[in-house]
């Protein structure tokens, strides 16, 4: 089977939210991790939700976040912070690994509410407490994560179906619920958070501004209470004994930094312009407001409207007055990609790519609207990206690399390159857990690489991790390993 056989049809779309939203309903509504069209709103314990993964948000949240994190001896560079649309939750998978709601963003007044919440997040993290849940969340986590990886390939395929029975079969949030902590675990969660915001020179205040302000919904019924206040229960006591910590620090009256502030409204508009119907951000940031803010906004509406015209006269507007922003012009290769204009696509991304070289996303996007013009020569040059966006990406656990490899097969293939066409069809399968698959084109690829190249043997090193089988070991014999 050829790989172009063998691969699902690349839809050839933009990457919303700077590269990737997964819808996890079997509509689909544009096609899973290429999603740029509207997303339905949903309530807070509404339909299944969506995954994003966006160069400019994920830098604004370490921005607030590191500094909390340094100071519980996490390596932000280590960290991921998973955002998941349409829901008012936070929960840590690991010390690693962060889970944070969009709802949750947008309801926050400042960067001190959120940076607490994380900051107690990271309490849970540095303590461990995922890991005590015992045997059943350890069994439970790993089956969970293969089955949503492949309900979000099966979205990139366009498998629409598809996705949505595996992106509902996962029990996303069911996991999440059973990350719920002890009452003991919460109060020692609480007590860390103000001990790193402390350490790194931030108050507590917004920890428990935040607990205060939402604590009402504790009183709703589990059907529609918010999923953070069910697993994380919030006493007046809890409330006061932090409030009295909190104010014996000294940094208690620290201020968010004002360029931290605008860059906290920008990922809130942001989210809102992407996320929320398109009337809610024209409501929310109206005509008259001339701050880049809700010019930004708006530009994203207008293009959710499928108002083209309009979404690229914003944007040329606010690439006028901040022509070095790579947002804007991402954003603007976006827009161009959505209307088939390919080539303005290419050039405003690598735009986007020349301010912003070491984002590996941006040069995703650059390479697949390259690729998209199915021309020999540009699929040279988006191999050379997307080869460097892999590079400057090693860690693949929300999934940028694997599409990355999804459009290296597609270049390749379009060469009649069939080994590396192959390879990297396995890396991807890899990528995402389905080791059958990457085994079956990894022996495939050796059919067609040099022995002994650095890619046979990484094809090779593919087969001997995907639990081959004896048949797979006899015919690596065969060939020299």
């Amino acid at each position: 089977m050829s790989p172009s056989a063998a691969k699902p049809d690349l839809p050839r779309r933009a990457l919303s939210l700077s590269r990737r939203l997964v819808h996890g309903t079997a509509s689909l509504v544009a096609a899973g991790v290429m999603l740029a069209a509207p997303v339905a709103s949903v309530h807070a314990q509404g339909d299944q939700s969506t995954n994003i993964l966006d160069t400019e948000i994920n830098e604004i949240l370490h921005e607030e976040c590191d500094p909390a994190f340094i100071a519980a001896g996490l390596n932000p560079k280590d960290v991921t912070i998973l955002l998941v649309t349409h829901e008012f939750n936070a929960a840590t998978v690991n010390n690693q690994v962060f889970i944070l709601g969009t709802d949750l963003i947008e309801k926050t007044d400042n960067p001190n509410q959120l940076i607490g919440v994380m900051a107690h997040e990271t309490g849970h993290a540095a303590g461990y407490h995922a890991a005590r849940r015992g045997e059943m969340m350890k069994a439970g986590l790993a089956p969970f994560l293969l089955t949503l990886g492949l309900g979000i390939l099966a979205a990139a395929a366009g498998a629409g179906s598809a996705a949505g029975a595996l992106l509902g079969s996962s029990s996303y949030f069911g996991t999440l619920g059973a990350l719920g902590y002890s009452r003991e675990q919460e109060a020692r969660a609480d007590q860390a958070a103000i001990t790193y915001l402390e350490k790194s020179g931030q108050s507590a205040k917004g920890l428990v501004d935040f607990f205060n302000e939402w604590r009402f919904e504790e009183v709703f019924s589990e059907s529609r209470r918010y999923r953070f206040f069910t697993d994380h229960p919030i006493s007046g006591d809890r409330i006061d004994l932090l409030r009295r910590r909190a104010e014996e620090q000294p940094h208690y009256n620290a201020v968010d930094d004002p360029d931290l502030v605008s860059k906290h409204e920008i990922m809130k508009a942001k989210l809102i312009g992407f996320t929320e119907p398109p009337q809610t951000a024209f409501f929310k940031y109206k005509d008259d407001d001339h701050s880049f803010i809700a010019r930004y906004a708006r530009a994203i509406a207008y293009y959710r409207e499928t108002e083209t015209d309009k979404a690229l006269t914003a944007i040329d507007s606010l690439l006028a007055d901040y022509p070095n922003n790579p947002y804007i012009w991402e954003l603007k290769g976006q827009v161009l990609f959505e209307a088939a204009r390919t080539k303005e696509a290419e050039a405003a991304h690598q735009h986007s790519v020349d301010l912003k070289p070491e984002a590996p996303l941006l040069h995703i996007n650059l390479a697949q609207a390259m690729v998209a013009q199915n021309d020999p020569k540009k699929a040279d040059a988006a191999i050379v990206e997307l080869r460097h966006a892999v590079a400057l990406d090693r860690d693949d656990l929300d999934g940028g690399n694997s599409f990355a490899y999804r459009l290296l097969a597609e270049a390749y293939d379009s060469k009649g390159d069939q080994g590396h066409a192959r390879l990297a069809t396995a890396e991807e399968r890899y990528a995402v857990g389905d080791m059958v698959q990457a085994r079956i084109f990894a022996m495939r690829a050796r059919e067609f690489l040099p022995q002994n190249s650095p890619d046979y043997r990484r094809a090779t090193d593919i087969v001997l991790t995907s639990s081959p089988t004896d048949d797979d070991l006899q015919r690596l014999g065969q060939r020299g390993g």
